[in-house]
């Protein structure tokens, strides 16, 4: 039997997480008081393999009954029960604009500040966020890519390092990603705007790809950057980040800083980092290129 508890800070994505779980044939709970989770894996584990899978919700919307949640665990464990914990995260700055946007209270801010509410939270959560097996942080993500992350971790098997890279490609004339951890500026590279048969095109057209990549310059740029960012991954990881934004500009954000996002999404892929690409600016020139 596969157990797994989700739980973290509120609105990270505890709901959506479920949701993911549920569609993965997870049978799901939300808001168990914690003290019941040793008897319900009791009875669950009696169901002959009707519930093979479980997940269930539990946070600080159980207000005092939350504190019964890592003697809840205990019982799972002296019952020879194993279990994983799936901790939601995300930034200060993220749950604050969640909030405002869907209008809701905080569960432990009803009539108070948010931040202190949330920073209060962080604090009633660090026990459990040190015994988490998974530790997704949300901040950037959208529904479809924590999905995905979910269904590597608990249908693919895959281990999660507790990184998430994000590449955007971004053109400078635009701004620079407020977001980014690290910024590679590629405007040295050959441009495309300057080709008649390539100036309409975008960076996930062939022949701009073709064009950018046949540089010697790219090359060596790409290895060079794999090489830091190979030096830098486990670094951060060990040092607890859950998040690494990268920007990689050019003037408009349409050609060169596209096929270099692309491709080093592609590097790191491969070699089993979790990765997600975008390209903010990609139509803004030329209403609207979606991928």
């Amino acid at each position: 039997m596969r157990f797994v508890i989700i739980t973290g800070v509120s609105g990270a994505g505890k709901s959506q997480a479920m949701k993911c779980l549920e569609d993965i044939g997870f049978f799901c709970v939300d808001n168990l008081p914690p003290e019941l989770i040793p008897k319900f894996a009791e009875i669950s584990s009696k169901t002959r393999g009707k519930m093979e899978k479980i997940a269930m919700v539990i946070d600080i919307r159980g207000g005092e009954l939350f504190k019964d949640l890592l003697p809840g665990l205990e019982g799972l464990k002296e019952a020879g029960l194993p279990y994983e914990i799936l901790f939601l995260e995300a930034s200060d700055s993220v749950l604050i604009k969640r909030y405002k946007e869907s209008r809701r209270m905080h569960p432990l801010a009803p009539e108070g500040s948010l931040i202190k509410g949330i920073h209060e939270e962080r604090r009633i959560l660090t026990e459990v966020k040190k015994k988490a097996n998974h530790i997704i942080d949300t901040s950037s993500m959208t529904p479809r890519q924590l999905k995905e992350e979910i269904v590597k971790i608990f249908v693919e098997g895959r281990v999660f390092s507790g990184l998430i890279i994000n590449i955007n490609s971004f053109g400078f004339k635009y701004g620079i990603p407020i977001d980014s951890d690290l910024v590679f500026d590629v405007r040295f590279l050959p441009n495309p705007f300057y080709e008649k048969s390539l100036k309409e095109l975008t960076g996930l057209n062939e022949a701009v790809k073709e064009y950018v990549m046949k540089s010697p310059e790219t090359k060596e740029f790409l290895d060079r950057v794999t090489d830091l960012l190979e030096f830098l991954i486990p670094n951060y990881i060990k040092e607890g980040k859950t998040q690494l934004v990268i920007g990689i500009g050019c003037t408009g954000g349409k050609h060169r800083s596209v096929v270099i996002a692309d491709s080093l999404h592609k590097i790191l892929s491969e070699k089993q980092h979790t990765v997600f690409v975008d390209h903010r600016d990609i139509g803004k020139d030329r209403g609207g290129v979606t991928r």
